[in-house]
């Protein structure tokens, strides 16, 4: 064999992803170097020829022919009756090339040049991964459901590589088969063991943001911006945008014509609802538009606390605060203010902090009417029995119960 084609001596590399060919020549020209210098010597004279179309590797080792008897270094010098089998002219002090083949490097050799060449491969592959999908944080990925387990899912890209979509940022009524596609965001890039993990993410604000630049082309050219998202996954999400052109109506085109476009980005989320409402500097006017479906009466404001007290007709009350109490928490987190609702005869009217009940009522069931946003007893009133059991996990006995005692003390 006077010449090595490295696609047939080493088959199991030929097919690696990520790897261009002449990338990989080059990789292979330093292995071999090594071992070229490790059976031959740091000072050995040798060229290694590669051909990156055809894949192949030629090594000629150079050295000085000498008389018989005064070689002093074999890789540096060859005997005159050795180098007259290779060519019979040859003299004293003339240098002769000759040919390395793979199977004078002698089998151990040979497998540390494998292990040596997997090692720069893997190492070059992290890297690519790393580099390629470190550019690509906040960008939507489409790529496919390979293996499902209970903590996490893993997902393939069209290169092949494995991405890891955890149970956490997954939306709750997500459900995968293997070979489903699955868009989702790159949320990040973190390093484990010297190794490169890539995590996507369905519940990040940024992959709304990003569903939204793909569906809406004046959200994608600029000419509508986002200000701020809110979501909770699966159950509800508000959008509040702004656009600096006039001529365009952000909320309408976020929309579309009967609700076209936002339609394809509620089906992607599960059904998640979404409220699209115009950004606005002005603190007042946002709670307002952030509380909707609700129609709000009186806004008061402690800036300084970052506490907002919304008066509101006691029918408008349930629509603030949302099933499970997602409407009130999101409008919170979107204007960044503490939003208590109160019907509007509650400023003539006296009421009681629901803490003040906890010699009466457990305290558990208070912190479960606080999560659907209700503080005090008015606001647990004006909710009505049949809609607290569907709210809370609290049992129809126990809504019974608490209305009776709070009515109670209200009546006093």
């Amino acid at each position: 064999m006077s010449t090595v084609n490295l696609i047939e001596s080493f088959g199991e590399f030929k097919d690696l992803k990520n790897i261009d060919r002449v990338t990989m020549m080059g990789i292979l020209e330093d292995v071999f170097r090594g071992v070229v210098k490790k059976k031959y010597g740091e000072e050995a004279n040798f060229d290694i020829i590669i051909n990156p179309d055809k894949g192949d590797l030629e090594i000629w080792l150079n050295r000085e022919i000498v008389d018989d008897g005064m070689v002093e270094d074999e890789g540096k010098q060859i005997e005159l009756s050795e180098a007259r089998k290779i060519e019979p002219d040859f003299e004293v002090g003339e240098e002769v090339s000759q040919e390395v083949k793979i199977h004078d490097f002698g089998r151990r050799n040979i497998l540390s040049l494998k292990q040596n060449l997997q090692s720069r491969i893997l190492e070059l592959e992290k890297d690519h991964l790393y580099n390629k999908y470190k550019e690509r944080v906040g960008e939507i990925m489409t790529g496919e459901v390979y293996q499902i387990w209970k903590r996490e899912t893993l997902v393939l890209d069209d290169e092949g590589n494995e991405l890891i979509l955890p149970k956490d940022q997954q939306i709750k009524s997500d459900f995968f088969k293997k070979g489903d596609n699955v868009r989702a965001v790159v949320w990040k890039v973190e390093m484990r063991n010297n190794t490169p993990v890539v995590i996507l993410s369905r519940t990040a604000p940024e992959f709304l943001e990003k569903l939204f630049e793909q569906e809406v082309p004046e959200v994608a050219d600029g000419l509508i911006t986002i200000k701020r998202i809110v979501r909770e996954p699966g159950e509800r999400a508000k959008v509040a945008v702004e656009s600096y052109d006039d001529r365009i109506d952000p909320v309408g085109a976020c929309v579309g014509m009967k609700g076209s476009r936002i339609h394809g980005i509620v089906r992607e989320l599960r059904n998640e609802n979404i409220d699209v409402i115009n950004y606005t500097s002005n603190d007042q006017l946002l709670i307002q538009r952030a509380l909707s479906p609700a129609k709000i009466g009186n806004i008061k404001l402690d800036n300084e606390h970052k506490r907002a007290e919304v008066y509101m007709k006691p029918d408008q009350v349930a629509l603030a605060i949302g099933k499970g109490g997602h409407n009130i928490k999101l409008a919170g987190r979107l204007t960044g203010f503490e939003i208590d609702v109160y019907r509007e005869t509650d400023e003539v009217t006296d009421d009681v902090a629901l803490e003040d009940f906890a010699d009466e009522i457990d305290q558990w069931i208070i912190d479960e009417l606080k999560n659907i946003g209700c503080d005090t007893a008015r606001s647990v009133l004006d909710i009505g029995q049949e809609e607290l059991v569907k709210r809370t996990d609290l049992e129809e006995e126990t809504v019974a119960e608490v209305l009776r005692i709070l009515k109670a003390e209200l009546e006093q």
